[in-house]
């Protein structure tokens, strides 16, 4: 449990400071600034892995970190318009970023695994990935000329 705690740290801090360093460069946002917001997200990130590990459900971690992180920001909870102001101070797609490269390479190593699937895996996940692309573009070509950008 511990080797796991530890692994799941140096994770979480490697991409704590990927996105620290994105958040500064894409957005201006002082690193010093971002880096209570930066230490509250990990240590929720943490608390819902060991949660997932040692409670007896079957229950993905995400959802356990989602659970904290609304416990954490809801009004009653003591401390809420600090935690708030701290993670203000961290952009969302500045998380993003790294996570996504960390999910390419994870697939990008393990193509053998991919490919043992079998083909249908790969026509489907291609067009998945090419559906998400090309939604995502209508939408933002909606979105921008009805804001009269373009």
């Amino acid at each position: 449990m511990l080797k796991n705690i530890q692994e799941w740290t140096l994770l979480l801090v490697i991409f704590g400071i990927s996105s620290l360093f994105g958040n500064w460069l894409g957005y201006g946002i002082p690193v010093l600034d971002a880096v209570p917001g930066m230490i509250i997200l990990i240590l929720i990130c943490l608390a819902g892995f060991i949660l997932n590990s040692v409670l007896p459900f079957s229950f993905p971690s995400v959802a356990y970190i989602a659970i904290i992180g609304i416990l954490v920001s809801t009004p009653w909870t003591p401390g809420t318009e600090v935690v708030a102001a701290w993670t203000s101070q961290v952009e969302l797609l500045a998380l993003t970023t790294p996570i996504l490269a960390y999910a390419g390479i994870s697939i990008g190593r393990s193509w053998a695994d991919f490919t043992r699937l079998g083909w249908k895996t790969i026509i489907v996940a291609s067009l998945v990935l090419l559906g998400t692309f090309l939604g995502s573009a209508v939408i933002a070509e909606v979105v921008l000329r009805f804001t009269g950008v373009i």
